[in-house]
């Protein structure tokens, strides 16, 4: 049996875990008599800390909110968990970096000078992949807004900055107006998946455009995803395709290229060496032109395996850029 100091900060840990514990749970986890942690209980509701006594048949405990709640227990495995997600909050898109590094910092003085010493050895630096653009910015209140909006299950309005600023109405859209399911990060950006009601169908919001109104609306009833799950659901909306979990159109060629210099550049695709310049891709798209333009785009000699949709999307660009460059040397004044 563990001591009692190591026993009541065991039975913190827990409690901190799960909102209701069975005092027969607990006593197993801890390996003492129901009894036991009943004094033990007293002795931490001694200290401040608001535990309630649960009723029923599996009667128990419960850790209780307050505004004087003393400082919270971290395991090592909690403080390691805590430190890289303060430390990668710049990757996720929603402008808290300075939030985070304070948050840090403030958690680095209450913790005992063992988890303060594991915490000071994970440094962790979230950089963005090479050559893609910075992610805009969400404002943390507006995540908060409309996340309150997703769990209290009511209708949000806000409205949305398009992407194309130009040509669009001075006075400004109308408000949309959305029954809003889930809040979610794709690429480093926050999106809201919700179900339109004016449009009569289901969209994906990016937050950073977003300016949600108050007070909100009505209470609704969540409608299912298609397919259930809102992660097959995002990836291929992002894919381009309502249907099956997959592109409407994938491809197989070989480029002279490394096989780790097309994986630096290929997000979705199966990339297999074939010798120390040479490489398998196997990449989808949502049109036979789009795939092909983006296999183009690798500085390599390309041999297209399949299917023959593929070979005459690569024929019909061909045929385009070489009609574009046709122009650009008729609009030089050189001769064709």
């Amino acid at each position: 049996m563990p001591k009692t100091s190591a026993r009541l900060l065991a039975l913190l840990s827990l409690l901190q875990t799960r909102r209701d514990w069975p005092g027969q749970v607990l006593a197993e986890r801890l390996e003492v008599s129901p009894r036991t942690v009943r004094r033990d209980v007293d002795r931490l509701r001694e200290l401040g800390y608001p535990i309630m006594t649960t009723k029923g048949p599996d009667g128990g405990y419960r850790l209780g909110a307050g505004a004087e709640l003393p400082p919270l227990l971290f395991d090592d495995d909690q403080a390691v968990a805590l430190a890289v997600a303060l430390q990668t909050a710049a990757a996720t898109g929603a402008g808290i970096e300075e939030a985070a590094a304070r948050a840090l910092s403030t958690v680095r003085q209450v913790m005992p000078v063992r988890l303060r010493h594991r915490v000071d050895a994970l440094q962790v630096t979230a950089v963005e992949r090479p050559g893609t653009r910075p992610n805009p910015q969400a404002d943390p209140q507006v995540l908060v807004a409309i996340s309150t909006a997703v769990r209290a299950r009511e209708v949000l309005r806000f409205d949305y900055t398009p992407a194309s600023p130009q040509g669009a109405d001075p006075a400004g859209p109308p408000p949309r107006r959305v029954q809003p399911h889930h809040l979610i990060t794709w690429g480093g950006r926050w999106y809201l998946v919700a179900w339109d009601l004016d449009r009569d169908d289901w969209r994906t919001f990016r937050v950073d455009r977003m300016t949600p109104r108050t007070p909100t609306g009505p209470r609704f009833t969540p409608r299912e995803l298609p397919g259930g799950d809102v992660a097959g659901f995002v990836a291929d909306r992002f894919q381009g395709s309502d249907g099956p979990r997959d592109w409407p159109c994938r491809g197989e060629v070989v480029l002279d290229l490394p096989a780790h210099v097309v994986s630096a550049y290929t997000r979705d695709g199966v990339v297999e060496e074939l010798g120390p310049d040479r490489c398998r891709l196997v990449l989808g798209a949502w049109s036979w032109p789009a795939l092909a333009a983006t296999i183009g785009r690798f500085d390599a000699d390309i041999q297209v395996i399949g299917p023959a949709e593929l070979k005459a999307a690569f024929a019909y660009l061909a045929r385009r850029y070489a009609d574009a460059a046709t122009d650009v040397v008729a609009l030089s004044g050189e001769p064709r």
